[in-house]
């Protein structure tokens, strides 16, 4: 963790002798903790670009990590801009989770404001090209939880014990989920995942499914009438019954699509975010999905 100014150690020291504090008040408030703060007490402070890096977080850290997320909920995180408030939290945090090309104001900010506090989360992971979505493979996530434990137990080596429990537990989480996954989609009478856009390359590449997107990676994308009239081709010439959207993105496209082809939509969560208010979590979403791929595919 960052240590504290010597402007503030003053001031500590001054109120020592003044008798105004003893050793037993802890840190004031507002300084970064040490590895000695979080054994009595403190947090480790983690900044996360957007949702499944906190849920990551949440899991490894528990009570021994105050984690703050930069994508508000129901928000769209490729178009995330940071306020000033929020470029502060990340110049500030112990640790920052982000993931490279996916949020351009969030790569900016930790350029400028945290290069040697931030953690690229897919280190170590095979990248698809193209694809930020890496979360949406299930062993990506427990891998992503083994890294910020072990750059978590870097800051307070006192909790050490704690992180590497919680990564196992999410990690546990994770492999019982893409066993779920396996097992469902074995037997699905069509394999041709038709989106409305290439959000869901690493679970189609998991599970042996084939991605066909309306649009390309970004959502905002429209696809020209020529690209609607093919895919509405492939729907009808492939025997797909079912075009699947996002929760945070315009049904239309999907809904053409479907309607030129006699198909039906279902909602498919990238789970780039949550919804305001939503009581669901990464687990709880990705068993949703899977149900409505296995009706959308027929998986028997």
């Amino acid at each position: 963790m960052r240590p504290r100014s010597t402007l503030a150690a003053l001031f500590v020291v001054a109120l020592g002798l003044a008798g105004c504090s003893s050793a037993a008040d802890g840190p004031a408030s507002g300084e970064p903790s040490s590895s000695a703060d979080a054994a009595a007490g403190s947090t480790v402070s983690v900044v996360a670009a957007f949702y499944p890096l906190e849920y990551a977080a949440q899991r490894v850290g528990g009570d021994r990590v105050t984690v703050t997320g930069l994508t508000p909920a129901g928000a769209e995180p490729h178009d995330l801009e940071l306020t000033a408030q929020q470029v502060a939290q990340v110049a500030d945090a112990d640790l920052v989770l982000y993931l490279p090309g996916f949020q351009p104001a969030v790569d900016e900010a930790v350029a400028q404001q945290a290069p040697d506090t931030s953690l690229d989360v897919t280190e170590g992971l095979t990248l698809l090209p193209g694809d930020p979505h890496v979360w949406l493979n299930p062993l990506n996530m427990a891998a992503i939880g083994e890294s910020v434990a072990e750059r978590l137990s870097t800051l307070d080596a006192t909790g050490a014990g704690a992180f590497a429990d919680g990564a196992a537990s999410l990690s546990a989480d994770m492999t019982a989920l893409d066993q779920e996954w396996a097992q469902g989609t074995a037997t699905c009478e069509n394999r041709d995942l038709v989106v409305s856009h290439e959000a869901f390359g690493y679970l189609a590449d998991r599970y042996d499914l084939t991605q066909v997107g309306i649009s390309g990676i970004s959502p905002e994308a429209e696809p020209s009438p020529q690209q609607v009239a093919e895919i509405a081709r492939f729907v009808r010439d492939n025997g797909v019954t079912t075009v699947y959207f996002e929760t945070l993105v315009d049904p239309q496209v999907a809904q053409t699509v479907a309607d030129e082809a006699g198909a039906t939509t279902a909602v498919l969560d990238p789970l780039e975010g949550l919804a305001p208010g939503s009581d669901q979590d990464y687990l709880s979403v990705m068993r949703t999905n899977l149900d409505t791929v296995r009706t959308g595919q027929r998986c028997t």
